[in-house]
């Protein structure tokens, strides 16, 4: 059974170098970045980018977070109208795994409303406690819509093939969690915000918003691990690095 993914860019957000990576300078503009795992069991779909009424009202949108990115997103590159270039339809998803719930990792998760969705237990725990929400950034408008529910703990192997396997990465925010694809090639390990830069995975470099140092330098080390064992490292939010990835309607191989 051949598993296809598919890398696409929801906008681009530009912010301080120092909140990506400590003592940088200037400023930096990253990525937006969703995928599509197209297995033979059903689609899904890791994480799902900003939601659409950034493009025309940001302020109203994200609040304060305003003050820390300037967002770049423009019609057509939000999450319905990139598959639709792969003729996915959006409500067919079957699974939507969010690595974390901040607003541009779940801002697009009410557009996949007929997918189940497969969180790590203490993301969905802290998202919904109002201190946790408040220091870690969470907004509920972006993940509460009623979605089917699922609730892991640890690591998670979707389809039962070990394909497609949830992998605890917390940290970042409490609950955090990456994405391992078994690729034709071999293994890719999509990070989500458990790895901003290639530098914060040579260098040990944390970010600036983190909700448990000492957890996210253990993931460091797991990610670590298992691109010594061979995985090809998906980061986050490198901006170099994703100028790098074929981008959909171009499949991604292992490279």
């Amino acid at each position: 059974m051949s598993v296809k993914l598919y890398a696409m860019t929801c906008g681009w957000l530009t912010g301080k170098m120092a909140t990506f990576l400590p003592g940088g300078e200037g400023e930096i503009r990253v990525p937006v970045p969703t995928y599509l795992i197209d297995h033979p069991k059903g689609q899904v779909l890791f994480d799902s980018g900003l939601h659409e009424d950034v493009q025309f009202d940001p302020l109203g949108r994200l609040g304060f977070l305003t003050k820390v990115f300037k967002a770049d997103f423009g019609p057509g590159e939000e999450l319905r109208a990139r598959l639709e270039l792969l003729d996915v339809d959006v409500l067919k998803i079957r699974y939507l795994i969010n690595s974390h719930l901040h607003f541009d990792h779940a801002g697009g998760n009410e557009q996949v409303r007929n997918a189940q969705l497969l969180l790590q237990r203490p993301e969905w725990i802290a998202a919904h406690e109002p201190d946790q929400m408040a220091a870690n950034g969470y907004q509920l408008h972006d993940y509460d819509h009623g979605h089917d529910l699922k609730l892991v703990d640890g690591d998670h192997d979707v389809f039962g093939d070990g394909s497609v396997v949830c992998i605890p990465t917390y940290g970042h925010t409490p609950g955090h969690q990456s994405l391992k694809v078994q690729l034709d090639g071999g293994d890719v390990l999509l990070t989500g915000d458990a790895c901003y830069l290639k530098q914060t995975l040579e260098e040990l470099r944390l970010p600036k918003v983190v909700s448990d140092r000492e957890e996210m330098l253990r993931s460091l080390e797991k990610i670590r691990y298992l691109q010594r064992a061979g995985a090809r490292i998906f980061y986050g939010h490198d901006p170099d690095f994703w100028a790098c990835v074929p981008q959909a309607p171009a499949e991604v191989k292992f490279f």
